[in-house]
């Protein structure tokens, strides 16, 4: 069977993600269903099948990468060992049956580093999605010789050391048969290739400093925390490698007045007594503009509304979160004695109990009213009667009238 990653059509450093999206795409054009009568095309598709199977789980891929075949390893080797020793070593060191491990080498440039920077947002432009730009101090291919490091005209040669694999491979002898050792080579530091004549202005790196403005495309509904992968736009590598990938972590400011959860918002709105208890209309500046939000009559502390659609969009899907508007209630703590006799007013026509205004001025503005209730056995000022039990007994609730 021919390489798991060549029928995937992945290099061997692919993530699970690009493995999956992979086997997905074949999946769905060499199908039987698809292919009806086609015997080449179902061939295919258990072999590309197979693969998946695979390299979808990490230690059956781990396995493959370093034994070949399906990861089992050979039964025996070529000498002939009762537990193929010999057939295993060579596996491991040499790459055979399937190309894994060290197989083939490791020439050719190394691939770039990769590197990461950070996006201030705001709360809109993180819900809604935005493009920005950062400037970045990264490596960046040689403009003389386009990052191959050589001078312009001349070309990279195969390095006669390790013969272009960039690995120096020892080979012994051992009771478990032939042991391979294999290093980076010295010469080529692992390419495969030299330089004989070295740009003069990168030194045969093919790299030079740069300082790059990179455009990032922030996708709606990301969240403070999350990071953003853009392959290729890292570091150079070395003598005209692979670049490395960018990575960006969003940071979102805090809003002034409203808080996220999630897909959804919160907004705190702490309202006066009389508006809670009669009801009240207010403006409330969302990512969507004003609204007008109306609080019904009756509305208790604690108490949550819902304005559905005015939340954060679902990142990577669809629909949108809720606005959640929690109603504080305020009680006045400070209360002039015409405030203070008009709830004294509003209790008595409600028949629930109050302590007298503690302000005597108060107090005697409060006994003037039609009908302010006392508790039972209060005394009013210093030298007031109070009111005993028996006018409890006289049908009054454990309230009595007290007249001016």
């Amino acid at each position: 069977m021919a390489n798991f990653y060549d029928l995937l059509g992945v290099p061997s450093s692919a993530s699970d993600d690009e493995i999956k999206r992979a086997y997905r795409k074949q999946a769905r054009e060499l199908h039987p269903d698809a292919n009806p009568g086609d015997a080449e095309a179902e061939e295919r598709f258990k072999e590309v099948s197979a693969a998946y199977e695979v390299l979808r789980d990490p230690e059956r891929r781990r396995r493959y990468d370093t034994f070949g075949d399906d990861g089992r390893g050979s039964s025996a080797g070529p000498t002939g060992d009762a537990f193929g020793f010999g057939d295993i070593f060579d596996a491991f060191f040499s790459g055979g049956g399937g190309g894994g491990g060290f197989g083939g080498g490791r020439g050719g440039p190394p691939r770039g580093q990769d590197a990461e920077t950070t996006v201030q947002l705001d709360l809109a432009e993180a819900a809604f999605g935005v493009t920005t730009n950062v400037d970045l101090a990264i490596p960046g291919p040689c403009d003389r010789c386009d990052g191959t490091g050589g001078e312009p005209g001349t070309h990279p040669e195969r390095c006669g050391e390790c013969d272009g694999t960039g690995e120096v491979r020892q080979i012994r002898k051992s009771i478990l048969g032939q042991l391979v050792t294999a290093a980076p080579c010295a010469r080529c530091q692992g390419t495969g290739q030299i330089i004989p004549n070295p740009c003069t202005q990168c030194h045969g790196d093919g790299r030079m400093r740069t300082r790059q403005d990179i455009e990032v495309e922030i996708p709606a509904g990301i969240d403070d925390g999350q990071r953003l992968r853009l392959p290729g736009r890292g570091p150079a590598a070395p003598r005209g490698g692979a670049p490395g990938d960018l990575y960006v972590l969003v940071r979102v400011r805090p809003h002034a007045w409203l808080e996220r959860h999630g897909v959804d918002l919160v907004h705190r709105r702490t309202i006066a007594m009389t508006q809670a208890a009669l009801g009240a209309t207010f403006d409330l500046e969302t990512l969507d503009g004003t609204e007008t939000v109306t609080v019904d009559p009756g509305t208790q502390p604690g108490h949550v509304m819902r304005l559905r659609g005015r939340g954060v969009p679902v990142l990577n899907g669809r629909g949108r979160g809720d606005l959640l508007i929690e109603v504080n209630v305020e009680v006045p703590h400070k209360l002039d004695h015409d405030q203070a006799t008009l709830l004294a007013e509003f209790a008595s026509l409600r028949g629930e109990a109050i302590d007298p205004p503690r302000n005597r001025a108060v107090l005697e503005d409060s006994r003037r009213v039609r009908r302010p209730l006392i508790p039972v056995g209060h005394r009013v000022g210093g030298g007031g009667r109070g009111v005993g039990a028996g006018a409890a007994r006289s049908g009054a609730r454990g309230l009595r009238t007290v007249r001016g």
